[in-house]
């Protein structure tokens, strides 16, 4: 992907990034030791030479021990009590088209979070591990379906169908269409 192409939250994004690695003092080695990611992908990210994937950021979250929501969110200046939808940070992965709408972006001393996750039809997205053991999550289906392996236990989703979880381990969701799959995920921390 060209720089033209990458968006201002992936500017913010690339940004925070290398601010939280360097504010660890690690180094390019110890981060790509610590997350699974080559050294040369680490800096790309933190260029903003690239836009991360969904698979990505999630063991750049498991290396600092963020959500997701709240590794986004920290990209903002400052983050309102009150957020009108046209103001959500959407952020979407350059491989899969799977778009995270951040409703509730996280704020300091309140820990759940509420996201929209919309996985394009026949699409999958693969986390090795949680960002933070324990984390509590609710996903709430509103569209298409969705099968989702949650520590080896798979479950299909349907609309009006929500599945409550912690995670301890891989997951995977997967949107076997014809239609997208989207939903609503409440995330509490432990």
């Amino acid at each position: 992907m060209d720089e033209t192409a990458l968006t201002d939250l992936d500017t913010r994004l690339a940004a925070h990034l290398a601010s939280l690695r360097a504010e660890r003092g690690w180094s390019l080695d110890t981060l790509a030791e610590r997350s699974g990611i080559s050294r040369t992908t680490l800096s790309r990210l933190e260029h903003g030479e690239t836009s991360p994937t969904a698979s990505l950021l999630g063991r750049l979250c498991t290396a600092y021990g963020r959500t997701m929501s709240r590794l986004i969110a920290e990209t903002e200046i400052e983050a309102p009590s009150h957020l009108r939808a046209a103001d959500q940070a959407t952020w979407i992965d350059p491989e899969t088209g799977f778009r995270r709408r951040g409703i509730s972006p996280p704020t300091a001393g309140l820990d759940a979070e509420l996201v929209e996750g919309t996985l394009p039809a026949g699409q999958t997205i693969s986390y090795a591990a949680p960002a933070v053991q324990g984390l509590e999550q609710h996903i709430w289906m509103l569209h298409g379906t969705l099968t989702l392996i949650v520590d080896g236990k798979t479950h299909h989703l349907e609309p009006g169908d929500c599945l409550r979880f912690r995670l301890f381990g891989p997951t995977r969701f997967d949107a076997p269409g014809p239609a997208d799959a989207r939903y609503l995920l409440a995330v509490c921390r432990p």
